[in-house]
Formats: structure tokens, C-alpha cells, sequence
């Protein structure tokens, strides 16, 4: 069946890089928009395999340009229920990325598509066999689909007429762990689908975690376990609690130490320094450690500028990404930010310095009250230095604290100097100088009137004497 397309079908495709030089042309992505979506319908309102197009198709498409994109799909079977569309969603990623030439990134809103030159050159000129292909493998490999329906957009004006109705299915979705919390249940859930770009990623979706991606939770984890249980969703029981306030279970350490192929054996769900969670490559924020003012930083893929740090989302994301579990860089979903346990092991909300405006008013309602005026966007800061003025003119608790620090080891350091100045010996007639002291000419001269009764007293300041033996003679005249 797969002779029907013009491509090639293989998982082995998966992790295919098409760079820009390769790139025929690209789809949504940072500078485009775009979207993925999938509904659960019923069977009488299911055309399947059936492709609509809203757009120019890849044949009327220019090399080298960018055009907007978005992907609809509707499920239908006796299995299918609303709690499964999110994880068929994002098992899009995976089908995608089975065509050879397609390159597939990121999820829901932040879609990213990539056609190689050789696809079209291989006779790859609509986006029909692209649908067809994905639902034949959508069907193969999620056999409680029983019919199922593309349509897809390219053209900016349906893509953005449909953007806010999309937005608030994500947003709806997201809303049902609000209620739960990680102590509420025995089981987390696994996820591997960003192991073909990320091999030693290792992702756990708790109630109070979602996925980095941003497009499964606890509730979408648990159905994908339960229609698909060999699937790259799976239950992990929790085990015994080892850090509650870290948020590190033995359950998880043996799935991450499995799952990562011994590369990590402890992770702690909620803090941002000690054994922190592993970073993929599709997480919606990354999170950026300051250490001249000691706090943490936010920013998402859709915020282009360089952070205070001087780093873009792009600088840091390839530095956090790929599966590495690193001290000082965190990638997280975007609902992560209201949980209440949002990095909690290290002063969660107090410890946030900056975010980009449009990513601290989507979150505005989930941040205490008693912070959200200190944390700056780049309105208020683009600098460190801009940004350390603009907390300490708020009272950030967290540059409270460094000044502390600050004014602390500046006393400390007056203080250890004032005990050197202290400790220093004072040097009189008849009390032994140190040997091998160089002495200016005036100081040796004076003395030479050592033992003749008058005496001298020589003051050394600020200097540091070390005196093994000393031997003072009295010279007959």
C-alpha cells in the first residue's frame, strides 16, 4: 500500500534533519502560524480517508519560502472518546516523521514542517499523499481508529479565523488537572515519542507536570495507556516518596535510569538545580538560570529577541535540548507554570527574575499576587544590568536576598581585614626582626643602635611576617 505514495514510508526516517540548504519549503514554525488538532467524532460524520485542502497546494508553492499550515483530524470507532485526541494528536509527530523527506517538529500551536528538495524531486507535489500516508499509518498503528478525516490550511485567513476556537480546546484540555495533584494518585505516566530526536529524554507526566511539549497530561496519558498499552505512553508506578518537596519518587528513578539507558538514575520532578528533569527537544519554554542576581528566567519559542542573559530561545534550546538532564537550563510545558508545584524545591514563583509580556499575560492569573509586579519583561529589562535595577526598585525577594548576601560578605571581608591590620606584630629595640627581611637602608642603619640604650620602635603595616630563627648580635666597638 505504501507503493502508492511518492516516498518512503520507515521509522527509520525518524530523527531526519532537512536544514536550510536542503529546505524546498517551510511550514508554520517560529515565524509562521500554525496548528495540529484532533477530534473525536461519530462514525456517521467521518468521511474516511477523505483529504480537504484550504490553500495553495505544494505544487503552487514557491522554493525556499514560508507559508502558514495547519492540520486537522477527525477520529472516529467504538473506542474513541475526547480523552483520547490529544494523544492521537501528538502521535502526528511520530506518523510525520515516517515520510521521508517530511520533517516534523514541535505540537499544537507551534508546528514546525520542513519538505526536502528530494522529496519534490522524487515527485512529491501535493499535500493529499502527505494526509493519506499519515492516516494509513494513524490506523496501522492505532487500531481502536476505525475511520478518520484530514483537512488542511494553508491559507493565513481560515488558519486565523479558526486560531481562537483551537486555542480554547487546548486550553479546556488542560484545565482538568487543575484539581488534582501528584499526591493524589499511585500512577505518572511515561512518554518516548521525542526519543527519535532525543534518545535519553525521559518524560513524566504527573498531575502536577505536564508533558514538555505541552500536549499531554496526566488524564491524556492515562488513556493512551489504557486503548494503546504498548504504545509510547505507558503507566509508572510511583513508587515510594524520596523528596516530597523535590518531588523525587524511586518509581520514576527506575523508569528514568530504563528509560534513559542508564544515562540518568534520579530525577526530581519540581526543582530546577538538584537532578533535575531531562529536556527534549519539543519543550514549549526554557528555563535560564541568572547567577549574578541569583534567580531564574523564562522564555518560549515565540519570543525572538535575546533574554537579559544575552542568549535567544534558539541559543538556549540547543544547548538544553537532545535528552541531557543539565544544572542551570530547564525545559518545561507551558502549563507547568500553574502548578503549585512550579519548581517549588528551589522558591518556585519568587525565584522567577523575567519573562517575554506575551508569556507572563498568558500565565498572569497563576502568579502570586505578592510577585507578579517584580517579575520584568523586556518593557521593564534587556540587560542584567537594566534588569537588576528594575528588581531591586520592586523589591524582588529574590534580590532582597542577594543584597543581603552581598552587603554580608562585604562586611565579612572589612572585618577579616580589619583582624589582618590587627594581627600585625609591632617591632621594638631588643625584639628580634625577622630573617631574611630586605630592610630599607634608613630602617638597617637605625638598627644598628639595637642594645645602646636609647632604643627605636619600628611600626610595619600591612605587612605579613614569617620568622623562623633570629639571631641579633652586639658588635664591640
Amino acid at each position: 500500500m505504501a507503493d502508492e505514495f511518492p516516498f518512503e514510508l520507515s521509522p527509520m526516517f525518524e530523527g531526519e534533519r532537512i536544514r536550510k540548504d536542503d529546505m524546498y519549503i517551510e511550514l508554520a514554525g517560529p515565524k509562521d502560524k500554525g496548528f495540529e488538532l484532533v477530534r473525536a467524532a461519530d462514525m456517521d460524520e467521518v468521511e474516511d480517508d477523505g483529504f480537504t485542502l484550504i490553500g495553495p497546494d505544494l505544487s503552487e508553492m514557491k522554493e525556499g519560502e514560508r507559508y502558514p499550515f495547519a492540520m486537522i483530524y477527525k477520529i472516529a470507532g467504538a473506542a474513541i472518546e475526547p480523552d483520547l485526541e490529544a494523544i492521537v494528536e501528538r502521535r502526528n509527530h511520530d506518523f510525520q516523521n515516517y515520510i521521508s523527506g517530511i520533517m516534523h517538529l514541535n505540537q499544537r500551536y507551534d508546528i514546525w514542517l520542513r519538505v526536502g528538495k528530494d522529496a519534490i524531486a522524487k515527485g512529491l507535489n501535493s499535500f493529499e499523499p502527505i494526509a493519506k500516508a499519515t492516516m494509513m499509518l494513524f490506523k496501522n498503528e492505532m487500531p481502536f481508529i476505525e475511520k478518520m478525516e484530514a483537512l488542511y490550511i494553508t491559507g493565513i485567513d481560515e488558519i486565523e479565523k479558526r486560531l481562537p476556537e483551537v486555542q480554547a480546546i487546548y486550553e479546556t484540555r488542560d484545565a482538568r488537572t487543575r484539581d488534582l495533584h501528584d499526591e493524589d494518585v499511585d500512577t505518572f505516566y511515561g512518554c518516548t515519542l521525542c526519543q527519535s530526536f532525543a534518545p535519553t529524554n525521559v518524560c513524566v507526566v504527573t498531575p502536577d507536570r505536564v508533558s514538555l511539549c505541552g500536549a499531554i497530561n496526566w488524564f491524556d496519558g492515562r488513556a493512551a495507556a489504557k486503548v494503546d498499552p504498548e504504545g509510547p505512553q505507558f503507566a509508572i508506578e510511583k513508587g515510594e516518596c524520596i523528596d516530597e518537596l523535590g518531588g523525587e519518587y524511586d518509581g520514576v528513578n527506575e523508569a528514568a535510569a530504563s528509560l534513559s539507558q542508564g544515562e540518568y538514575a534520579r530525577i526530581k520532578l519540581h526543582s530546577f538545580f538538584e537532578y533535575p528533569h531531562t529536556s527534549c527537544g519539543c519543550f514549549e519554554v526554557v528555563g535560564y538560570y541568572i547567577p549574578e542576581l541569583d534567580v531564574i528566567g523564562w522564555v518560549d519559542r515565540d519570543y525572538a529577541a535575546a533574554a537579559p542573559n544575552g542568549l535567544t530561545f534558539a541559543n538556549m534550546a540547543g544547548q538544553t535540548g537532545g535528552g541531557k538532564q543539565i544544572v542551570g537550563f530547564l525545559g518545561i510545558g507551558i502549563n507547568y507554570f500553574r502548578s503549585p508545584k512550579f519548581i517549588v524545591a528551589d522558591g518556585g514563583w519568587n525565584r522567577v527574575g523575567w519573562m517575554p509580556k506575551h508569556l507572563k499575560d498568558r500565565v498572569l492569573d497563576d502568579i502570586p499576587k505578592d510577585i507578579v509586579d517584580a517579575i520584568a519583561t523586556e518593557e521593564d529589562a534587556t540587560d542584567l544590568d537594566s534588569l537588576k535595577a528594575f528588581m531591586t526598585e520592586k523589591n524582588h525577594p529574590a534580590i532582597a536576598e542577594l543584597l543581603k548576601k552581598e552587603e554580608a560578605k562585604e562586611a565579612k571581608k572589612k572585618k577579616e581585614e580589619a583582624i589582618s591590620a590587627a594581627a600585625v606584630p609591632e617591632v621594638v629595640a631588643g625584639m628580634p626582626i625577622g630573617v631574611g627581611m630586605p630592610m630599607p637602608a634608613p630602617v638597617a642603619g637605625m638598627l644598628s643602635g639595637f642594645g645602646s640604650g636609647g632604643g627605636i620602635k619600628i611600626v610595619l603595616k600591612n605587612a605579613k611576617i614569617t620568622i623562623d630563627q633570629v639571631i641579633v648580635k652586639h658588635e664591640e666597638e
